[in-house]
């Protein structure tokens, strides 16, 4: 697996060093002691209220660093990667921000933590520091276990510490908020892959076809496999194990914690399904989506509740300094606001109407546009963004759900219908480019009758916008010669002129139009345009059926 890194032993310290160059110099700063002890505090600190300290090993972030500041933590301590901080780090933070009104401890729930923290806590109170340590142990993965891990619901302890500390609580108050909150959470994780630390060899130990509930923040395995099933079947199994610890009687605060490598877009289908899962009716503030308390590179996510009363609500909802934590957002359904109608000139309202030879060639053309969706997104995935397929495919398939709306006796208004369809169904700049097509066509056919010349007409005024011509490695590669083969009314003719057209971009090293435009000589040998391949399947298919 491959990293963006230096070497492996000061990864973690110029991690921390790009956190602080990336932040206000008034906010943030590190002890002087790097790299042996690595702490991140404010530098806004005068130790005038409770120090709240965190940490642990790296690996997690933006935990721990990225959530000190003003209304969060005063300091955190960091180990290497998955790697506890020492004690002598730990004393040093309690020493660094800790003033008279004491410091707070908040520790997850693993061996070495509770150890390193723990002593230096003593340690810290040998030399007269005030200091409360409260331990999170959060996970639900294994039942009946008498140490649960401490994981992503930590950070609600956080937030909540942070905020009576800032509002000039004592540590006392302070420290019992802190312990009945960590009392409260729920968490439970879920992933498709282990993690792999930078510069180590790593073998996943999950199937192609398999993902893993109820695994640790440091890719320890979890307490079963399940099969790859849609995103909200697992969220069910998951809403399901979580609400059986839950107070059905209260609200609740719903933290959605990515775990590293789970794209935005994906983060965003967990968040619907969750939030229409029958868990969501215990939920009334949101927290997220969010990489909060990752795990390197691991693709999951996790899901934390914390039961709500009145302080923990204004405490959630509190604005802080750091940028990683995401301001709740109370649960709501979707506004939904109506669209304008798009006027309809007398021209363009075409009569349905029926025609069994444009029906049967329209259909047929759209099932096999289709059954190319794979194989398109395959070629176009190796020279563009991969998605070629999934766009002809929508635009197909929106085609054919309209199918008995369509003009099919007329061969103008049909085009101009189809035209209509694609520039609102078919995302991407082919979409436009095929609207374009089939609306300058339609415009020549109720002039001149003549199809293969309005075809042309279309050809014509799509490369004039769209700027490619034959040659540039686009679909006017395959298209132009079948249609200027059409002209002559030998349908077979097209079809072998479209595949070959299609063949030629495989020789074409350069593109001049579209995403392939952006990838090297290298990339695009041997590779065919899928715009062209689309387009030669199209000729073949409709003179098949001549």
């Amino acid at each position: 697996m491959k990293h963006f890194f230096n070497r492996r032993e000061t990864i973690v310290t110029e991690a921390l060093d790009g956190l602080l160059l990336t932040s206000s110099r008034t906010r943030l700063a590190r002890l002087d002691t790097f790299p042996e002890i690595k702490v991140i505090l404010r530098a806004d600190w005068d130790k005038s209220g409770v120090a709240i300290i965190s940490g642990g090993g790296a690996g997690h972030e933006p935990s721990h660093a990225g959530f000190v500041g003003k209304g969060m933590l005063t300091a955190a301590v960091s180990g290497e990667i998955f790697a506890s901080p020492s004690v002598d780090a730990v004393l040093t933070a309690i020493r660094a921000v800790t003033g008279p009104k004491g410091a707070l401890l908040i520790v997850k729930n693993y061996t070495g933590d509770r150890l390193n923290f723990g002593l230096a806590a003593e340690k810290a109170r040998a030399e007269g520091f005030d200091v409360e340590m409260v331990i999170v142990a959060d996970d639900i993965a294994i039942p009946d276990i008498t140490q649960p891990r401490g994981v992503a619901g930590t950070l609600f302890v956080h937030k909540i510490a942070g905020y009576h500390a800032e509002a000039g609580a004592d540590l006392k108050t302070v420290a019992a908020q802190a312990a009945a909150a960590a009392g409260d959470i729920v968490s439970l994780g879920m992933s498709l892959s282990t993690c792999n630390a930078p510069g180590q060899a790593h073998e996943d130990r999950l199937g192609a076809d398999e993902g893993e509930l109820g695994l640790g923040i440091h890719g320890e395995p979890g307490i079963e496999r399940i099969a790859l099933q849609p995103v909200a079947e697992l969220v069910a199994t998951m809403a399901e194990r979580l609400a059986a610890k839950l107070d059905s009687s209260r609200d609740h605060a719903l933290l959605l914690n990515n775990l590293g490598a789970v794209p935005p877009l994906e983060m965003g289908v967990i968040a619907n399904a969750v939030l229409s899962s029958p868990i969501s009716r215990y939920v009334r503030l949101v927290i997220g989506p969010a990489p909060m308390m990752t795990a390197l590179n691991m693709n999951g996510f996790s899901l934390s509740l914390i039961r709500l009363d009145a302080a923990r609500e204004a405490a959630l909802k509190a604005a802080v300094a750091p940028h990683a934590w995401p301001p709740a957002t109370e649960r709501h359904e979707i506004t939904i606001i109506p669209a304008p109608e798009r006027a309809i000139a007398k021209d363009e309202a075409a009569v349905a109407s029926d025609d069994k030879q444009s029906r049967r060639l329209l259909t047929a053309l759209c099932q096999h546009l289709i059954s190319l969706e794979e194989e398109l997104n395959r070629l176009d995935g190796r020279v563009g963004d991969g998605d070629t397929g999934s766009t002809v495919a929508q635009g197909a398939r929106s085609i054919l759900s309209r199918m008995d709306t369509l003009p099919l006796k007329d061969p103008a208004a049909m085009m101009a219908s189809i035209g209509e369809i694609l520039s609102t169904s078919m995302g991407g700049s082919s979409g436009v480019l095929l609207s374009i097509f089939f609306t300058a066509a339609s415009k020549a056919m109720a002039e001149n009758k003549d199809i293969a010349a309005s075809l042309l007409a279309g050809l014509d005024r799509m490369t004039f916008y769209g700027g490619a011509g034959v040659g540039d490695r686009t679909m006017v590669d395959a298209l132009a010669p079948a249609l200027a083969a059409l002209a002559s009314g030998d349908l077979g003719a097209a079809a072998r002129a479209a595949a070959v057209g299609a063949e030629s971009t495989k020789r074409m090293r350069k593109a001049k139009a579209g995403r392939a435009s952006y990838v090297g000589e290298r990339d695009l040998e041997g590779v065919p345009d899928p715009g062209a391949v689309a387009v030669a399947g199209v000729f073949v298919v409709a003179a098949s059926l001549a």
